[in-house]
């Protein structure tokens, strides 16, 4: 692992006001994560975990503090640019996986680089091999639901990793999984983890995966605790 930031955030704060509701979600957030490494966020329902994947991910603006990714600061780019980023840069697996019912696991795993305007025929290959990394290369021609639990959440982790980005966010990625499953998982992001070198960021209640991770950070209140160090 080398010691490139690939993502920040700093003095991160996150204020949702509506009529006479006032919520400070995030009370001044920082956190680095470099090059390769794997991070684990821990604490309560209602933390701020999920809020702060969102304000990493681009998703949402923060109310105040900077998140950069590769080296850009989120809150000076244009639109343009940071679909662009968010697309080259960063991977997404959720505790659902999101994928589009009415396309084949080919066509969701291809679509990032369909996005980024890569060839059909060359995002077509790059799909089917990551597809047949992950075991899902007898399944490419099928949707999403002819599929068991555990084939769609590794294809979700083939389709955030399709483009090669610099970091994962995951959020709860084995949350729906029983733990059979949910070991295979685990196993796939940290082989892809150390064969790609991509950071991963994983938010979980799960302490066997926070327990696979370099670093393991609990949030509490809006705040992050370092918990323990690998």
């Amino acid at each position: 692992m080398n010691n490139s930031v690939i993502l920040e955030c700093r003095d991160l704060t996150k204020r949702y006001q509506q009529g006479e509701l006032d919520v400070e979600v995030l009370k001044g957030v920082n956190l680095q994560i470099h090059a390769g490494q794997r991070v684990a966020i821990m604490g309560a329902s209602g933390s701020g975990k999920s809020t702060l994947m969102h304000l990493l991910g681009g998703l949402e603006k923060p109310t105040s503090g900077q998140v950069i990714l590769d080296g850009f600061d989120l809150g000076k780019i244009s639109a343009g640019k940071m679909g662009v980023l968010r697309n080259s840069a960063l991977g997404f697996i959720y505790q659902f996986h999101h994928l589009l019912g009415e396309f084949t696991l080919l066509e969701n795993v291809a679509m990032p680089l369909l996005i980024g305007h890569q060839s059909i025929s060359q995002a077509q290959q790059k799909a089917t091999e990551l597809l047949k990394r992950v075991g899902l290369g007898h399944r490419i021609r099928h949707k999403p639901g002819e599929l068991s639990g555990g084939e769609r959440q590794r294809a979700a982790v083939a389709r955030a990793l399709i483009n090669r980005p610099k970091c994962v966010l995951a959020d709860e990625p084995t949350g729906n999984l029983d733990s059979k499953t949910a070991e295979q998982v685990y196993q796939l992001m940290l082989e892809l983890n150390q064969e790609l070198q991509v950071s991963f960021l994983i938010v979980t209640h799960d302490p066997d995966l926070a327990a696979r991770m370099d670093h393991v950070l609990h949030m509490e209140d809006g705040l992050i605790v370092p918990l323990t160090t690998a």
